[in-house]
């Protein structure tokens, strides 16, 4: 079965994307949490950056520097580079222990894109969106994408990740985005359970939040351990999250609310905006701005 998956990594990837993203959509018709608006355009726009950030990849691993995830711990594995090349790991631990640091590793970039101005610049694409569903999940700028892919590949060096980790955690990554992100209902009682153990939609949504403080919390993408170990961890129940506003406030006004839902205009966001991700927390006692 290992063979297989890895023979055919692009084609599992294309299945599990396509998969779970019809999946989740249809999920969201049966039980959404909440009436979204302006769903054609923005679903054209998100859509639309993320074939974008696909193409900018593909273009640059195959013309430029091939740093594609698994093609890297092939290299790494046929040439004993890193961690688990050079111990005697029995292969489903080094499996488990991957997936496991590949997933605090995204923890730990999110929290850096939030951090500083050059980064956010790009990340701020992502949190324009002025609504959550699933398509959501894909929106990200090709730039954060490609910072992304070197980051991740110098930890696959690094630890030396088994190719078939590699998959296992992008097709992971890529299911529980889009889980989180959906417009999906979860009962308190499953919401509570499952969050014990991985991000759902209420705790993400926090972190789409347009108060600063909320943003600054619910980090993670798949576990929620990362939340809780480093204490960015927010509950918010029904009736916060139900009066919540998700998207970023400085676009929040009829004159602006229009534009994050517009392709030319989230391609171009990191180049033309100036608000930096500390400048949009309120003063004490001062009416909350946005991030």
């Amino acid at each position: 079965m290992s063979r297989v998956v890895l023979d055919h990594e692009s084609l599992v990837r294309l299945v599990g994307f396509v998969g779970i993203f019809v999946g989740m959509a249809l999920l969201e018709r049966l039980a959404p949490a909440r009436q979204l608006s302006r769903q054609g355009r923005r679903w054209l726009t998100n859509l639309g950056l993320s074939a974008t950030a696909r193409l900018v990849v593909y273009m640059f691993v195959q013309f430029v520097l091939p740093v594609a995830g698994v093609g890297i711990a092939f290299w790494a594995q046929d040439r004993g580079i890193g961690l688990f090349n050079n111990l005697s790991v029995a292969p489903a631990v080094a499996f488990i222990i991957s997936l496991f640091a590949l997933d605090g590793l995204i923890y730990g970039q999110h929290v850096v894109f939030h951090r500083f101005e050059i980064l956010w610049r790009m990340h701020k694409v992502h949190h324009a969106d002025p609504d959550l569903d699933v398509t959501t999940a894909v929106r990200f700028h090709p730039l954060e994408i490609l910072i992304s892919l070197f980051v991740k590949a110098a930890a696959i060096l690094a630890l030396g990740v088994p190719p078939l980790a590699v998959i296992a955690f992008e097709v992971l990554l890529n299911g529980t985005a889009m889980f989180n992100h959906a417009n999906l209902k979860l009962g308190a009682t499953a919401n509570r359970i499952l969050s014990l153990f991985i991000v759902t939609p209420d705790m993400h949504r926090v972190h789409h939040a347009t108060d600063y403080d909320a943003q600054n919390q619910n980090f993670g993408f798949n576990l929620s351990l990362w939340d809780r170990v480093f204490g960015t961890y927010r509950h918010a129940d029904k009736a916060e999250l139900s009066a919540m506003p998700v998207g970023l406030a400085e676009y929040a006004t009829d004159e602006e609310k229009l534009k994050p839902t517009e392709f030319i205009w989230s391609l171009i966001l990191p180049f033309v905006t100036t608000r930096l991700p500390t400048e949009n927390k309120p003063a004490k006692g001062a009416k909350e701005s946005g991030k």
